[in-house]
């Protein structure tokens, strides 16, 4: 497959939107070891460019401050790939930044979708599992439609995500544009802010500062942890392919976040105690995808296991600087 990949990349100009984000830098720089001219774009409202540093040392990456909301900067001909990935995605960047998240799903997708569609490009949605809601099937396929409150606590981010689905597939239908979605589950690796909120980040920030690790409810809640290098493999054997989608990756292991929580202690050599706290509004029972889409069209499935992958991870968090 990496043979494919580099057939597929090598000397194509791909469009990185939120490149200096979590997974954004990632696909950076992926793209740039199969040969690929990269630009990435970045409004710094939660992207970090620190975490460009590898991309930046290539002579084959250039980076726009710009909000992919208004006016897009001019993107150097010709464009072959197009990566939405902008959007704030941690539950504390989107409560924080509510309208901000709506627009990002909904004109900055849009003025995506229309520069890709002008230079004849792939354009790329990365999607959520969060369009999935609180789900009544699990595993989760994609022929489920969700189970989602319009006007709940999380809806700028979930509905924001599914109007972008929506106007892909408009794009694709009505103007002939070459979209494919990903719809991504939980994710984790180098990179993630200490104030992302989501679940690894907070385990392995209070395991190391020897502060008590967070469960809400009884940590029975299950969900499935995908390494970024796995997910990142998944999103560009999307891109090059021809399926439209919507497509899930994520891992298909499933644990309870009680086991996750005891093994993150483990493996940081922690000895925190568990606090237990009610649960939020509209936090999903369960969270894994049905990934045999994957399976049979891209030939994908996660390969890192979730110690594996955390052994890669908690160390990059331990030498971290604050804020980071």
């Amino acid at each position: 497959m990496s043979a494919l990949l580099e057939n597929a990349f090598q000397g194509k100009h791909c469009l990185v939107a939120g490149g200096a984000g979590f997974l954004g830098s990632h696909l950076c720089d992926r793209l740039l070891a199969l040969g690929a001219r990269v630009t990435a774009v970045d409004s710094e409202l939660t992207g970090n460019p620190a975490n460009l540093g590898s991309a930046r040392k290539s002579g084959s990456f250039a980076y726009l401050k710009a909000d992919v909301t208004e006016n897009l900067p001019a993107v150097a001909a010709p464009l072959h790939f197009a990566f939405n990935l902008a959007s704030p995605a941690s539950p504390v960047h989107y409560a924080k930044y509510p309208l901000e998240t709506l627009r990002a799903g909904s004109l900055g997708t849009e003025n995506l979708l229309r520069l890709s569609l002008e230079q004849g490009a792939v354009f790329l949605q990365a999607s959520t599992s969060e369009v999935y809601g609180d789900p009544e099937v699990h595993p989760q396929p994609e022929t489920y439609w969700g189970r989602v409150n319009p006007v709940g606590e999380r809806s700028m981010y979930d509905e924001a995500k599914r109007y972008g689905e929506a106007l892909c597939a408009a794009y694709g239908r009505s103007k002939g544009a070459r979209v494919r979605i990903a719809r991504i589950f939980n994710t984790y690796g180098p990179r993630m802010s200490k104030d992302d909120g989501r679940v690894i980040p907070a385990l392995i920030c209070q395991a190391l500062a020897g502060a008590s690790l967070t469960v809400f409810g009884k940590g029975a809640q299950t969900r499935s942890f995908c390494y970024v290098d796995d997910l990142v493999e998944g999103l560009l054997r999307l891109a090059a392919s021809d399926a439209a989608g919507p497509v899930n990756l994520g891992s298909a292991f499933e644990c309870t976040v009680l086991d996750l929580s005891r093994l993150i202690l483990r493996l940081a050599g922690s000895k925190s105690e568990i606090l237990f706290k009610p649960l939020p509004a509209d936090d999903p029972r369960q969270r894994r995808p049905d990934t045999a889409l994957a399976e049979k069209l891209l030939g994908w499935k996660a390969a890192t296991s979730l110690e594996e992958g955390l052994k890669k991870t908690i160390p990059w968090f331990a030498a971290a600087p604050a804020g980071g």
